[in-house]
Order: C-alpha cells, then sequence, then structure tokens
C-alpha cells in the first residue's frame, strides 16, 4: 500500500511541476543515461538554467516583466 502511495504522490508532484513549468531533472537524467549513454549528464544546476534560458529567451534580450 505504501508503494501505491509513493507512486501516486510522485506522479501528482511531477505532473503539479510540469503544470507551472518546472522541469523534471531526474527524468532527464533517466532519458541520457538510456538514449544517449556516450553524452555527459549536466549538474541539476546546469539543466535548470539551460531550461530558463530555452523558456524565457536568452541572456540577448532584455529583462521584462511582461
Amino acid at each position: 500500500m505504501n508503494n501505491v502511495i509513493n507512486h501516486v504522490w510522485k506522479q501528482l508532484t511531477q505532473s503539479l511541476r510540469l503544470m507551472v513549468g518546472v522541469p523534471e531533472y531526474s527524468t532527464y537524467v533517466e532519458h541520457m543515461r538510456s538514449a544517449h549513454p556516450d553524452q555527459a549528464i549536466m549538474s541539476q544546476e546546469a539543466f535548470f538554467r539551460e531550461r530558463l534560458e530555452a523558456r524565457y529567451g536568452s541572456k540577448g534580450r532584455m529583462n521584462r516583466c511582461c
């Protein structure tokens, strides 16, 4: 029963993160290990920085709220 609760909790938190645009680092690591074993895996900090840049644009753009 405890495994079911853990699984449901993990799925729920992953769904909520995706809904607000927060990528899942563990999913990225699993993908890289299985699909691209010859490539280096980014650190968690580099991964989030890259995802933010991909979502909100590069550093060359002006920072603004709207």
